[in-house]
């Protein structure tokens, strides 16, 4: 808990991927005094720890924001979820634990935008330095940094064999996917150690814990920024419906994520003017970029009835779900240790293109009720395709000045002709995969979008219908040097003194896979940034 000091060198908001991180490498130094806020709890809940446990934390309102987009026009009008993770750790105390970089290509862009020390060469380090991985024979990997990336503890034949039937269809196996090329078929890598999560909670904040100069304080929600003559000294927050004040001799990070970032500079009037002055706030410091750009991978999920094999709807009911219960506690094992995807591709929709722009997640379960995380009766396999590089923008803006609000948030998925085209090609290839002779044996029948669904209109409609966020919401306080960029290449805020932004809002550009890794990079190199300036 935090101490009644009102004076800091560093002021955190969020205890997220980037927050805690920046916590520990922050204070390492015993010279930094640094105050952590996190808007949820403690986290303790054993679903957290539980790797299957995120089939109920990513709708328990006591772990997670639960925000929603508005009617998004280009999905039927439909209403997104938007999960967030609301304790320490942030969202990835809930997320689905895979473990993915991205591609090289995706940093040098970020560079060539005009971004000094982003490209992948650039970053390399960071990635080595956060993450341990005990099968590592490649010099790109790193082997005793504070994140355990781990092989997933089950393999399954009939995963296996979709392995060959991508090779049967052109498309390699892979096997290291983190490596020196993406693209190929293999298992997820996750973030776990010994079965259990491995969030950034866990893997840099609890290290940290007992250091004098780090004081955490959850329940903690920041109402706003101080801000004099557009320097920010400090930060007001809630805590059970009592207003506090801390100020930062050195800097304020926010490390609030994609949704909460910019909804906490346009609560502070910081950001478009006409988006502040509506709720009447006033203007302290115009940035039209903040709350722009928010970029997000979309995916739909398409389901096959199997034979010949079993799947997770049968080896996590009745009898079988206490074995692999048992399994669980006495060697850290099976079903309760798998992710959301089990098996990943990362493809090309046209051979002519560089680098793959689908991806796969891929598992042998299915949902009756994907609402509810109730399992299909039958066994079952689903593939779900995303496209990689997604062209539509959204954004996140306020529509109260209740900082306890939720603020709107518009993702525009499937807005653009490319988007439409690129994720039609992923569900076709997706079928060709299972209509290979190396898929025979187990196909029985094709559920959803089923048989009937075979024109673009029809497979767009059901993707339209059915879709969902892959809770990779980037790029929404953008770093770069146009006119709609929100900090600069140092993560500095524009035209501002003493305030940081580290954490995925500062993607200028989503990259080619899930974000929860490139977030702690993003992290570990803003920590390197933040001690040269102060040392």
């Amino acid at each position: 808990m935090a101490r009644h000091e009102t004076n800091y060198d560093y002021i955190i908001v969020g205890a997220g991927s980037a927050g805690c991180t920046l916590a520990n490498r922050l204070t390492a130094d015993k010279k930094n005094k640094v105050l952590l806020l996190e808007a949820g709890g403690m986290g303790q809940n054993f679903l957290v720890d539980l790797p299957a446990g995120y089939l109920r934390t990513m709708v328990d309102p006591n772990l997670n924001w639960l925000f929603e987009t508005e009617p998004e026009h280009g999905l039927d009008n439909r209403i997104i979820p938007i999960p967030r993770g609301k304790a320490l750790g942030g969202s990835s105390a809930i997320n689905g634990m895979l473990y993915v970089r991205g591609q090289a290509r995706d940093y040098d862009g970020w560079a060539q935008l005009g971004n000094r020390g982003w490209s992948f060469k650039d970053l390399l380090p960071y990635f080595k330095k956060m993450e341990s991985r005990d099968s590592n024979t490649d010099y790109l990997r790193g082997k005793n940094g504070p994140v355990n990336v781990a092989n997933i503890t089950e393999t399954f034949p009939i995963l296996d064999s979709l392995m060959e039937a991508a090779e049967e269809a052109g498309y390699p196996k892979n096997q290291d996917y983190n490596g020196e090329n993406q693209e190929g078929f293999s298992y997820y890598q996750v973030t776990q150690k010994i079965g259990r999560r491995e969030s950034s909670k866990t893997a840099y904040l609890d290290p940290a814990r007992n250091r004098s100069n780090l004081h955490v304080q959850t329940k903690a929600q920041v109402t706003h920024l101080i801000i004099n003559n557009k320097q920010v000294d400090g930060v007001e927050f809630k805590i059970h419906d009592r207003l506090q004040r801390c100020y930062a001799d050195h800097e304020v990070i926010l490390c609030a994520g994609s949704i909460q970032s910019p909804q906490l500079l346009e609560l502070s009037g910081v950001g478009r003017p006409e988006i502040i002055k509506a709720q009447g706030i006033n203007v302290i410091h115009e940035l039209p970029g903040v709350g722009e750009n928010l970029q997000d991978h979309y995916i739909s999920r398409l389901v096959w009835e199997i034979k010949n094999a079993s799947s997770l709807n049968q080896k996590t009911r009745g009898i079988n779900g206490a074995v692999e219960a048992i399994n669980y506690l006495l060697f850290s094992r099976g079903a309760l240790t798998l992710p959301p995807g089990v098996l990943c591709g990362f493809v090309k929709s046209a051979p002519e293109l560089e680098t793959p722009d689908i991806q796969y997640h891929i598992v042998n379960a299915s949902f009756e009720n994907p609402k509810k995380r109730v399992f299909d009766r039958f066994p079952g396999l689903t593939i779900g395709p995303c496209q990689l590089r997604p062209e539509s923008r959204g954004s996140v803006h306020i529509k109260s000045p209740n900082p306890f609000s939720a603020p709107a948030i518009r993702q525009n998925f499937l807005t653009t002709d490319l988007d439409c085209q690129i994720h039609l090609r992923g569900m076709r290839i997706a079928r060709d995969l299972l209509n290979t002779a190396a898929m025979t044996r187990y196909r029985e029948r094709e559920v959803t979008p089923g048989p009937r669904c075979q024109s673009d209109d029809e497979l767009l409609d059901y993707a339209r219908s059915t879709g969902s966020t892959l809770y990779h919401p980037v790029g929404t306080c953008k770093m770069g040097n146009d006119m709609v960029s929100v900090v600069d290449d140092q993560l500095r805020i524009k035209g501002m003194e003493k305030l940081r932004i580290v954490d995925g809002s500062i993607m200028p550009r989503l990259v080619s896979g899930n974000t929860n890794a490139p977030i702690i990079m993003i992290a570990e190199k803003a920590a390197d940034l933040i001690l040269k300036v102060h040392k």
